[in-house]
């Protein structure tokens, strides 16, 4: 042991940008650090140099196999092993779950050391509520599936953030606008770099504005919740008990009827009863 931290397996954020991001506990970590894990060997060396680290680094990947993995466990109990990415919080769309299953599995120290991430960034920077928001990550790359990836989303009450990329962000805006409604949203790209920015808009804007302009950098969408139905009247819901209860009964039909119009199952049945002649 090189340094005052115990052994284990230490998962270290890196700067998404700005190399001064790193935190103070970071630095240390990955300067005592008897090893690094890094995504890609190139970017991490960077890192490691502006800090003033000259640790050994081990590329950890998506690619990498289970006895590289069976490797690093091993050496978890006697060894300071840092894990990082090549930007932000590492397992945030990154490689490295089945490591902290395994180590934990094994009986290691797992440690968490804070910092940088793009989806929390995003979010502050985007002016939509963040009080429940879902991290989907990266859409698929083909019309089909994205749009039915979308249609998965489409009724979730949360602030929905997706990682994307310049050449296909106008086409997963279209996407968005057309299985999700055109909701408000922002495009938030090279954030803490010299270039960052945050366009708003509605969805349609916005795959307008980056349609044929494919924008350059790291980039977050974040696109606002649905907006609350309105309250069903008497009206829609006796039209809707009546066609229920051809082919239901009054508990099936209330059933039913409560769930597609998001009102009370008891409201509902209550109806239904008095519509059926019970």
């Amino acid at each position: 042991m090189n340094q005052p931290f115990p052994p284990g397996l230490y998962i270290v954020a890196t700067p998404i940008g700005n190399l001064s991001d790193l935190t103070g506990r970071a630095a240390e970590v990955l300067k005592g650090a008897d090893r690094v894990l890094a995504e890609d060997k190139r970017v991490t060396a960077k890192l490691l140099h502006h800090i003033g680290a000259k640790v050994p680094m081990t590329a950890y990947n998506d690619h990498s196999d289970a006895s590289l993995r069976e490797t690093v466990v091993a050496d978890l109990h006697d060894k300071v092993v840092a894990l990082v990415s090549d930007a932000g919080t590492p397992l945030i769309s990154d490689p490295g779950y089945k490591l902290v299953r395994a180590a934990r599995a094994a009986g290691a120290a797992v440690h968490t050391i804070p910092g940088p991430s793009a989806v929390i960034a995003a979010l502050t920077l985007a002016g939509l509520p963040t009080d429940r928001f879902l991290f989907a990550g990266f859409l698929p790359p083909k019309a089909k599936a994205r749009g039915d990836a979308l249609a998965e989303l489409a009724g979730l009450r949360a602030t929905l953030v997706f990682y994307e990329s310049g050449p296909r962000l106008a086409a997963s805006l279209a996407s968005m606008a057309e299985a999700l409604g055109n909701r408000e949203a922002a495009v938030v790209r090279e954030i803490s770099k010299l270039h960052e920015e945050t366009v708003a808009g509605s969805l349609a804007e916005l795959a307008e504005r980056y349609e044929g302009a494919p924008p350059k950098g790291e980039i977050v969408v974040v696109v606002s919740p649905p907006t609350a139905p309105q309250a069903a009247s008497d009206t829609d819901l006796d039209a809707a008990i009546d066609e229920a209860l051809t082919r239901l009964s009054p508990s099936r039909a209330a059933a039913e009827v409560a769930e597609r119009l998001g009102i009370p199952r008891k409201r509902a049945y209550a109806r239904a009863l008095e519509r059926a002649g019970n």
